[in-house]
């Protein structure tokens, strides 16, 4: 029998083990056959290994090791010795020795693979997703896993040194879908009542903070029944963190404190402190977006003033109808192909945006079907504005501000990948703060809260509530890195007269807001102290700690773009029996 507590991982065998004997556990790699010798690459989650067979060592079990294939398990006890001159591996870990293979267990057989368990393997996400148990072997996705569990541990010894507990809160909730839907999960043993899987722990750890717990966090998962994207899963982990008695100023500085620990320990990433703060304003007048990427330049740039009355009726009517004119210099682009520019006027157009106008600064001159609009005067004071020089586009969008941002913010990132813009290994942290509290839904004919309706709004905006909800800013701050949302947080409502009075702004009656939040309500007059809280998506996180493009890449088990699970085959259909102990009856719709 196999005495597994011998092992020794791949990763620690070097020159120090030379002469050894070991034992080794994994799974063949390769084998190979040179000159009545056997050479097989042997894997284990720390990294390969090369291990020798001959038959002078190994007697009859030379013919067992003929047998090995491709994922093979294995038992291996051998002697390591150095390899000889010229024949050290720089590219692994153990390349410096080989192992000498003295006895060989098979601990089990494989079947040929349906695809190579190798890193860039080129196979159909589809099919690594349906064997994504030997998916996980290939060294890059044990490396990513590798990362995500030092990360979890950084954040749990984190918080532990700042006093905090670690409390789970419940999986089976009360359904209050006021902004993704809720997955829900029928009672059986309460006929016609579902539980919800929670969205966040978002009332709970609030409640916490009203049961005098003060400092809490939790890795959690979160369910939220939506369309997906590459950068969203049903169902996902997320760092949560609420602290009672406190303000922005408290929060902001501790959690860059963690990501600063959390890059430098896991990829070695030297990440300073404090991060700039933009307002939600101040981003979207400059970047077009509320998780800006400022790795690079190229901002927006407002020429409102400039157009108004000029004789390009676009422009002009713009700004007569309260909208905006906006644009973007890309610098070195007067070459771009008239095909290209079209292209990028079809790019904006996904955005909302009717048209694309452009002026080129060639060596000729300056070419552009709008130039004729301008007088000299007026063409001199935008050049000035945008600073453009010769070898340089202004792209320009008229439109409502909202379009114009959006469709601008979004041209700029794709100028910046198109011309080779972004520095890969730059890490730019910022906060984002200062939402708006509200948002107005056309559809919905209703007031929404960008955030979550438990967001405070700010003290000196609370007179607005009533008179101009739309202008009341929150106390609420995103966190971003390149471009992408970490997470984000507020400050929490924690009187009953200010969140009644937000819900119903949300326009919810009194009834239905005791209805769905009584209970908090109800706690908000047992003394609840002033709190805040932040979360974080860890998924996101280990993306872009790992330099992935897509979350599923991160998660052991994930969900495809339409929330199936291609290896256990989930969802399925489920017995009726089942459902009948349920007291559900399933519809099929047309």
């Amino acid at each position: 029998m196999t005495i597994f507590s011998e092992r020794v991982e791949n990763e620690k065998l070097g020159l120090e083990k030379v002469g050894e004997v070991v034992r080794l556990l994994g799974w063949v790699q390769r084998r190979r056959d040179h000159g009545g010798l056997i050479f097989v690459d042997l894997r284990d989650r720390s990294g390969m290994v090369q291990v020798v067979f001959g038959p002078e060592n190994m007697g009859e079990g030379f013919t067992l090791a003929e047998s090995l294939r491709s994922e093979f398990v294995v038992s291996i006890l051998g002697r390591v010795i150095a390899r000889p001159q010229g024949m050290v591996n720089v590219n692994l870990a153990s390349g410096g020795i080989e192992v000498i293979a003295e006895s060989l267990e098979i601990l089990n057989g494989s079947k040929n693979p349906p695809y190579y368990i190798v890193d860039q393997v080129d196979v159909d996400e589809t099919v690594r997703l349906k064997y994504r148990y030997l998916d996980l072997r290939r060294p890059e996705m044990q490396n990513v896993f590798k990362i995500r569990h030092r990360v979890t541990q950084i954040m749990r010894n984190f918080f532990d040194s700042q006093g905090f507990y670690e409390i789970e809160t419940p999986m089976l909730t009360k359904s209050s879908p006021e902004g993704a839907r809720d997955y829900l999960v029928p009672s059986r043993v309460r006929p016609g009542e579902f539980y919800a899987l929670p969205q966040s722990p978002q009332i709970y750890k609030q409640l916490l903070m009203v049961g005098g717990m003060e400092k809490y966090f939790q890795i959690v998962r979160c369910f939220r029944d939506e369309d997906l994207r590459a950068d969203r899963q049903p169902e996902f982990t997320q760092l949560d963190v609420e602290m009672s008695f406190v303000e922005v100023e408290d929060i902001l500085p501790m959690m860059e404190r963690l990501m600063v620990q959390i890059f430098s320990e896991t990829i070695g990433k030297k990440v300073e402190m404090p991060f700039p703060r933009l307002t939600y304003k101040e981003a979207m007048d400059r970047f077009g977006s509320d998780k800006p990427d400022t790795r690079f330049g190229m901002e927006l740039i407002d020429v409102g003033d400039l157009v108004g009355k000029t004789g390009f009726k676009v422009f002009a009517n713009a700004v007569a109808n309260g909208g905006s004119v906006k644009c973007i210099c890309a610098k070195g682009c007067s070459s771009l192909p008239r095909r290209e520019i079209d292209e990028l006027g079809k790019f904006v157009s996904t955005y909302r945006a009717k048209g694309l106008a452009w002026i080129v600064l060639g060596e000729e001159g300056i070419k552009s079907p709008i130039a004729k609009f301008f007088t000299e005067l007026e063409m001199s004071a935008l050049l000035e504005r945008t600073r453009a020089e010769t070898g340089d586009i202004v792209f320009f969008v008229a439109d409502t501000y909202s379009i114009v941002s959006d469709a601008l913010g979004h041209l700029r990132l794709e100028l910046a990948k198109r011309l080779g813009l972004i520095p890969e290994d730059a890490m730019n942290f910022l906060w984002v703060t200062e939402f708006p509290l509200l948002e107005y839904d056309e559809e919905q004919q209703r007031h929404i809260a960008i955030h979550h309706p438990f967001t405070a709004p700010m003290d000196e905006d609370l007179p607005l509530l009533e008179s101009e909800p739309l202008s009341v800013r929150a106390k609420a701050y995103d966190m971003v890195l390149n471009g992408t949302e970490l997470g984000g947080g507020s400050i929490r409502i924690h009187k009953r007269g200010i969140q009644e009075k937000l819900f119903n702004l949300l326009g919810l009656s009194q009834e239905e807001a005791v209805d769905k939040f009584g209970y908090l309500l109800e706690a908000f007059e047992y003394g609840t102290p002033p709190h805040g809280g932040v979360a974080f998506g860890v998924d996101r996180m280990i993306m872009l700690l790992t330099g992935k493009d897509n979350i599923r890449d991160v998660i052991a088990f994930p969900k495809t773009q339409s929330a199936s699970d291609l290896m256990a085959q989930a969802p399925s259909v489920v017995a009726d029996k089942q459902l009948q102990e349920l007291h559900i009856k399933t519809v099929k719709t047309v």
